[in-house]
């Protein structure tokens, strides 16, 4: 761990089966990671090319002893030889990875401007509505067609953990959180460019008639009574008076009035069941349900992105869709960004991206006492697969060290970008 003991021993003392660390930056060598198990022969050429006398090794990490110390009689000084192909081939392997590294970075950096500059929007659209309502609706359309350009534009997404620095703590960056969240999931359920406007404008006033309702309802962070649970559902049709004044499109409208019906007819204002509730409300209720376990009033009753996927696929599927409920779990991996990892070499780690195609193997934070906080590597586990996820933790079971290291989020906030590329 991050306290770990280390021992430094001597170059020729090397064996497989020591857990190294090296003390050269993580850019200066061929290998992935600055600390690891010694699996091979080919390893141990390789720490030797990097000329150095003495390397530290853990014990508690290590199957085995390192080898004696050498005899105080000076041995011949072994030449270095020239780099194997096996070892050139490692050094190619390391540029793609550092080549990967730049772009992922290059990619989260776009896709946070992204980000920051639609929540601006947000917050804009917020403080117009009650003085230039129409005005507020069209930017908000005007947001929606972007981020839906964006996303169609993109053949593979990656949904990113935004820095919540950013977010902050105002109430209306849930409704970009569900916006951006929902409509990445209606493009995977392959719906019209029409449809996925329209989830993205109803998700963004998804919560409008909130606006009517008491700041000491919406923001309580104790259990409601049922006079206030009566009254703070009422926000649902507050919200449709208000979106029918402006002349919002029914498929929003609907959205704005439905997101709270549940599949088993145990949701509200009208208890619909299954189809009698619009898709696309459907495909918003879903997403709300997720960020609202994901980001409560009371952060310490917050679930972690994995255990909010979790209960909802074990304890709450009658809610949903089916279908929409198994592609949007495939959308945010099964381990979705902001999930903290325990890998199976015991290295902790932040998700910090998911990949559709690979559920099981995201884009990882991971934490490195020998790599500075600034310069994290991000471990793609879809290339690096001789490790993998071993565990979900809560943030609570990270040691201070860890914990300021990987800056685990207090709200959950996403956005999306192409892999790599454009976003």
């Amino acid at each position: 761990m991050n306290s770990a003991v280390t021992i430094s021993i001597s170059i020729d003392q090397l064996c497989i089966g020591l857990y190294v660390h090296l003390d050269v930056g993580w850019m200066n060598h061929a290998f992935a990671r600055n600390s690891f198990l010694l699996k091979n022969k080919q390893q141990i050429a390789s720490i030797r090319q990097l000329g150095i006398k003495t390397i530290r090794f853990e014990a508690a990490r290590s199957t085995c002893p390192p080898l004696p110390p050498p005899t105080s009689i000076a041995a011949p000084e072994v030449e270095i030889e020239q780099l194997s192909a096996d070892e050139l081939a490692m050094i190619r392997a390391k540029k793609a990875r550092v080549d990967k590294l730049i772009a992922e970075r290059v990619a989260i950096a776009r896709c946070e401007k992204e980000y920051q500059k639609a929540a601006s929007t947000v917050k804009n659209i917020s403080r117009n509505l009650f003085s230039q309502p129409q005005a507020a609706f069209r930017e908000a359309d005007q947001l929606t067609r972007e981020m839906c350009s964006s996303l169609l534009a993109e053949k593979d997404i990656a949904i990113h953990l935004m820095n919540d620095k950013i977010a902050g703590e105002e109430t209306y960056y849930h409704s970009l959180n569900v916006a951006v969240l929902a409509m990445v999931l209606a493009k995977d359920l392959r719906l019209s460019e029409q449809e996925i406007s329209a989830v993205g404008i109803g998700s963004l006033f998804h919560d409008l008639g909130k606006i009517d309702i008491p700041d000491r309802i919406t923001t309580k962070k104790t259990e409601l009574t049922k006079a206030e649970q009566n009254l703070l559902q009422m926000h649902c049709q507050y919200g449709v008076n208000m979106a029918e004044k402006v002349g919002l499109p029914k498929a929003a409208v609907d959205i704005i009035q439905h997101h709270h019906e549940y599949a088993d007819g145990s949701g509200y204002p009208d208890r619909l069941t299954g189809d009698r509730t619009p898709k696309l409300a459907q495909l918003v209720c879903l997403i709300n349900t997720y960020d609202n376990h994901c980001n409560q009033p009371n952060p310490a009753n917050s679930l972690t992105p994995y255990e909010a996927l979790a209960h909802m696929f074990a304890h709450q599927r009658k809610l949903f869709d089916p279908v929409m409920l198994t592609t949007f779990i495939r959308s945010m991996g099964v381990y979705p960004p902001g999930t903290i990892v325990k890998l199976s070499d015991d290295t902790f780690g932040m998700v910090v991206s998911v990949n559709p195609d690979k559920p099981l193997r995201p884009s990882v934070l991971i934490y490195d006492a020998d790599v500075p906080k600034e310069e994290a590597i991000i471990l793609d586990l879809g290339q690096e697969t001789e490790v993998s996820v071993k565990d979900s933790l809560k943030a609570s079971q990270l040691s201070p060290e860890i914990y300021d290291y990987l800056s685990p989020r207090m709200r959950m906030s996403y956005y999306f970008g192409g892999q790599g590329k454009s976003s």
